[in-house]
C-alpha cells in the first residue's frame, strides 16, 4: 500500500512509461552508433530500472490479486502480467550488448588498418545487435499493451455505464 492505494496500480505505471521507452532507447541506439555513444551508460542504466520495475510491479499485482474478487479477467491479466519479464530481460541485455558495440566502435585501433578492420568485423554483431534490438523492444511493447488491456478490463467491466448519470450538471 501507498498513501492508501495498492502499490500495483501506482507501480503499473512506471512500467507502462519505462517500457516502450527502453525499447525506443535501445533500438535508436542499436540503429545509430551516435546515438548509443550519445547515451552511453544510461542505456544500460536504464534498462536496469526497467528490468527492476518488472518484479516489484508483478509482485505487487500478485498483493493486490489476492485482495480482489477473482474472476477471468483478472487471471488472465495475471498470467499476462508474468509474462514481462523476460522481455524486460531481453531488453537489458541488448541494451547492453548495444552500449558495449558502441563504446568499443568508440575506441580508435592503432593504425587505420586495424580501425578498418574492427569495422569489417564489429558490422556483423551491429547488425546482429539491431535485429535482436528490434524483435525483443517489439514484443516487450506489444506485451505491456496485452497486459495493460487485460489490466484495464480487468479493472473496469461493470464500473460504468454508457450513459451519463447527469450528475455533474451537464
Amino acid at each position: 500500500m501507498i498513501n492508501g492505494l495498492p502499490a500495483h496500480v501506482l507501480l503499473v505505471h512506471f512500467v507502462v512509461v519505462l517500457v516502450p521507452l527502453t525499447a525506443l532507447a535501445v533500438v535508436a541506439s542499436a540503429v545509430s552508433r551516435r546515438v548509443a555513444q550519445r547515451m552511453g551508460v544510461a542505456l544500460p542504466l536504464l534498462a536496469l530500472i526497467t528490468l527492476a520495475g518488472v518484479p516489484l510491479t508483478t509482485n505487487a499485482g500478485e498483493w493486490l490479486e489476492k485482495h480482489v474478487s477473482s474472476d477471468a479477467l483478472v487471471r488472465r491479466h495475471a498470467e499476462l502480467g508474468d509474462g514481462l519479464l523476460p522481455w524486460a530481460i531481453g531488453l537489458f541485455v541488448v541494451a547492453v550488448a548495444a552500449w558495449w558495440v558502441a563504446r568499443g566502435a568508440a575506441t580508435p585501433g592503432p593504425t587505420p588498418s586495424a580501425e578498418d578492420n574492427g569495422r569489417r568485423t564489429a558490422m556483423p554483431v551491429r547488425v546482429a545487435v539491431a535485429v535482436l534490438a528490434l524483435v525483443v523492444s517489439v514484443g516487450a511493447v506489444v506485451d505491456v499493451y496485452r497486459i495493460g488491456d487485460s489490466g484495464a478490463k480487468a479493472a473496469w467491466h461493470d464500473s460504468f455505464t454508457k450513459t451519463a448519470s447527469g450528475g455533474d450538471g451537464d
